[in-house]
Protein backbone atom coordinates (compact mmCIF):
# COMPACT_ATOMS: atom_id res chain seq x y z
CA UNK A 1 0.00 0.00 0.00
CA UNK A 2 1.23 3.16 -0.96
CA UNK A 3 1.02 5.66 2.18
CA UNK A 4 3.00 7.77 3.87
CA UNK A 5 4.71 11.25 3.29
CA UNK A 6 8.34 11.40 2.09
CA UNK A 7 11.10 14.83 1.39
CA UNK A 8 13.18 14.39 -1.16
CA UNK A 9 14.96 16.23 -4.20
CA UNK A 10 14.75 17.00 -7.60
CA UNK A 11 18.60 16.21 -9.09
CA UNK A 12 20.11 19.18 -11.73
CA UNK A 13 18.95 16.21 -14.08
CA UNK A 14 15.73 16.71 -13.43
CA UNK A 15 15.56 13.02 -12.02
CA UNK A 16 13.40 12.17 -8.79
CA UNK A 17 14.31 9.22 -6.76
CA UNK A 18 10.84 7.73 -5.30
CA UNK A 19 11.02 6.45 -2.04
CA UNK A 20 12.33 2.80 -1.38
CA UNK A 21 9.70 1.51 0.44
CA UNK A 22 7.03 2.30 -2.36
CA UNK A 23 9.51 0.91 -5.11
CA UNK A 24 8.50 -3.13 -5.13
CA UNK A 25 4.94 -2.01 -5.78
CA UNK A 26 5.09 0.94 -8.35
CA UNK A 27 7.01 -1.82 -11.04
CA UNK A 28 9.24 -0.80 -13.93
CA UNK A 29 7.23 2.17 -15.06
CA UNK A 30 4.80 4.43 -13.84
CA UNK A 31 2.58 6.68 -15.64
CA UNK A 32 3.18 10.54 -14.40
CA UNK A 33 -0.05 13.14 -14.72
CA UNK A 34 -1.09 16.65 -13.97
CA UNK A 35 -3.17 16.47 -10.82
CA UNK A 36 -5.46 18.85 -8.67
CA UNK A 37 -3.90 22.42 -6.68
CA UNK A 38 -0.83 21.89 -8.72
CA UNK A 39 0.46 18.83 -7.61
CA UNK A 40 1.45 15.89 -9.65
CA UNK A 41 -0.11 12.56 -9.70
CA UNK A 42 2.09 9.06 -10.13
CA UNK A 43 0.15 5.34 -11.14
CA UNK A 44 0.99 1.97 -11.39
CA UNK A 45 0.22 0.90 -15.00
CA UNK A 46 -2.03 -1.27 -13.21
CA UNK A 47 -4.04 1.68 -11.37
CA UNK A 48 -3.58 4.21 -14.48
CA UNK A 49 -5.91 1.72 -16.48
CA UNK A 50 -8.73 1.82 -13.93
CA UNK A 51 -8.35 5.20 -14.27
CA UNK A 52 -8.19 6.05 -17.30
CA UNK A 53 -11.09 3.64 -18.33
CA UNK A 54 -12.61 5.74 -15.58
CA UNK A 55 -12.36 8.73 -17.72
CA UNK A 56 -13.00 7.00 -20.97
CA UNK A 57 -16.49 6.53 -19.56
CA UNK A 58 -17.15 9.95 -18.69
CA UNK A 59 -20.43 11.41 -20.70
CA UNK A 60 -18.46 13.89 -23.38
CA UNK A 61 -21.73 15.84 -23.38
CA UNK A 62 -20.68 17.11 -19.76
CA UNK A 63 -17.98 20.11 -20.51
CA UNK A 64 -16.25 19.50 -17.34
CA UNK A 65 -16.09 15.66 -17.94
CA UNK A 66 -14.43 16.75 -21.26
CA UNK A 67 -12.07 19.24 -19.72
CA UNK A 68 -10.90 16.58 -16.53
CA UNK A 69 -10.13 14.23 -18.83
CA UNK A 70 -8.09 16.30 -20.89
CA UNK A 71 -6.03 17.37 -17.50
CA UNK A 72 -5.37 14.18 -17.00
CA UNK A 73 -4.70 12.21 -19.92
CA UNK A 74 -3.34 14.97 -22.27
CA UNK A 75 -0.61 15.50 -19.84
CA UNK A 76 0.18 11.97 -18.61
CA UNK A 77 3.77 10.31 -19.46
CA UNK A 78 4.99 7.09 -19.08
CA UNK A 79 8.14 6.89 -17.47
CA UNK A 80 10.62 3.98 -16.42
CA UNK A 81 12.47 3.80 -13.25
CA UNK A 82 16.39 3.89 -13.35
CA UNK A 83 18.32 1.50 -11.81
CA UNK A 84 17.92 3.33 -8.77
CA UNK A 85 14.33 3.75 -8.62
CA UNK A 86 14.44 7.49 -10.03
CA UNK A 87 11.96 8.57 -12.42
CA UNK A 88 13.19 11.71 -14.87
CA UNK A 89 9.83 14.43 -14.90
CA UNK A 90 9.42 16.06 -18.10
CA UNK A 91 9.54 19.85 -17.70
CA UNK A 92 5.98 20.56 -18.65
CA UNK A 93 4.83 18.82 -15.45
CA UNK A 94 7.60 20.25 -13.60
CA UNK A 95 6.48 23.42 -14.62
CA UNK A 96 2.71 23.01 -14.03
CA UNK A 97 3.76 21.31 -10.10
CA UNK A 98 5.99 24.51 -9.97
CA UNK A 99 8.65 21.80 -8.43
CA UNK A 100 11.55 23.08 -7.62
CA UNK A 101 14.40 21.29 -6.07
CA UNK A 102 12.63 20.18 -2.65
CA UNK A 103 9.69 18.24 -3.04
CA UNK A 104 7.39 16.02 -1.00
CA UNK A 105 5.91 12.73 -2.03
CA UNK A 106 2.68 11.45 -0.28
CA UNK A 107 1.37 7.92 -0.78
CA UNK A 108 -2.56 7.58 -1.34
CA UNK A 109 -3.52 4.63 -1.42
CA UNK A 110 -3.28 3.71 -5.07
CA UNK A 111 -1.69 6.71 -6.34
CA UNK A 112 1.15 9.10 -5.51
CA UNK A 113 1.50 12.86 -5.35
CA UNK A 114 4.09 14.65 -5.95
CA UNK A 115 4.39 18.23 -4.43
CA UNK A 116 6.55 21.23 -4.49
CA UNK A 117 7.61 20.74 -0.74
CA UNK A 118 6.38 24.86 0.13
CA UNK A 119 3.24 24.38 -1.62
CA UNK A 120 2.75 20.98 0.51
CA UNK A 121 3.57 22.90 3.36
CA UNK A 122 1.08 25.58 2.93
CA UNK A 123 -1.66 23.62 2.12
CA UNK A 124 -0.85 20.76 5.33
CA UNK A 125 -0.97 24.17 6.93
CA UNK A 126 -4.76 25.21 5.60
CA UNK A 127 -6.59 21.61 5.31
CA UNK A 128 -5.60 20.65 9.09
CA UNK A 129 -7.84 23.39 10.18
CA UNK A 130 -10.43 22.07 8.03
CA UNK A 131 -10.39 19.03 9.22
CA UNK A 132 -13.06 18.58 11.46
CA UNK A 133 -15.51 20.47 9.17
CA UNK A 134 -14.13 17.78 6.36
CA UNK A 135 -14.99 14.94 8.68
CA UNK A 136 -18.87 16.03 9.36
CA UNK A 137 -19.65 16.44 5.52
CA UNK A 138 -17.72 13.44 5.12
CA UNK A 139 -19.81 11.25 7.29
CA UNK A 140 -22.55 10.56 4.82
CA UNK A 141 -20.28 8.56 2.46
CA UNK A 142 -19.35 6.32 5.72
CA UNK A 143 -15.87 8.05 6.70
Amino acid sequence: MLIGQYQHTIDIKKRLALPIKFRGELGGKVIITKGVENCLVVYTEKEWEIMSQKLANLPVSQGEARSFARHLLASAMEVALDKLGRILIPDYLKEYGGLKKNVVVCGLSNRLEIWDQQKWNDYSKNAEKGVEEMVSKLGPLGI
